[in-house]
């Protein structure tokens, strides 16, 4: 089946529903096909308390972030379909507990998650699955999920095996400015970082080198090891 480049007009459209959002286009410019669209919400979605089930701090966890890389690299090569969607990452987030709670905030239903931008989703299942969801939270929309990661202390500069990483194509800083998330495999100490990400390239999970520029900042699970 066709790749999809999740840039396209029905993946951003699809994107509006679901989190009441508008692409910015100074966002894609040369990063068009290599990264989810910029996305930016009203400001009552950018601005509400991110209310994930249990903290971070409350729930201690058995899994590694070698068990964590090791489960997000096993999906490497998993594609979108044409229209956007077809990924097992948004049919679960779609079918999740989650889901209700992000429409209640975001507005859209839940058909509209199975073919939306689904970085953060992907993130979001290798959590899941991994048994690691309660350190590495679970959401469609990275800026929110990046604001879970600060209120719970666990947000920064440093580039670690197994942290949550969030782009902002533009170089910015700000959390509101966050376009694109997935997962450090290693820092490679020459102002680049090695990822594994999802929705990238043509709508795919794919192992990529990223400048240290692009980086908003880094979530911290708190793994067993």
């Amino acid at each position: 089946m066709a790749k999809f480049s999740f840039t396209g007009a029905t993946k951003t459209n699809i994107a509006r529903a679901v989190l009441g959002a508008t692409v910015l286009a100074s966002g894609l410019g040369a990063h068009m096909g290599t990264a989810s669209a910029a996305e930016k919400p009203p400001a009552a979605a950018a601005d509400a308390p991110v209310n994930h089930a249990k903290t971070a701090q409350q729930t201690k966890i058995a899994v590694t972030a070698n068990q964590v890389l090791a489960l997000a690299k096993s999906q490497v090569g998993v594609s979108e379909d044409a229209n956007g969607g077809g990924t097992p990452y948004q049919k679960w987030y779609a079918a999740s507990q989650r889901a209700a709670e992000t429409i209640a905030r975001d507005g859209g239903n839940r058909a509209a998650y199975l073919n939306a931008a689904w970085c953060s989703m992907f993130v979001s299942w290798v959590g899941e699955q991994s048994g690691a969801r309660p350190q590495i939270g679970w959401d469609a929309y990275t800026v929110a999920h990046a604001k879970w990661f600060a209120a719970n202390h666990r947000f920064g500069s440093v580039a670690k095996p197994g942290a949550v990483v969030f782009f902002s194509w533009s170089g910015s800083k700000n959390l509101n400015d966050i376009n694109h998330v997935g997962f450090v495999e290693k820092d490679n100490h020459d102002g680049t970082i090695s990822t594994i990400e999802g929705n990238t390239g043509n709508g795919e999970v794919e192992e990529r080198v990223r400048p240290k520029s692009q980086v908003v900042g880094y979530g911290y699970p708190d793994y067993a090891g």
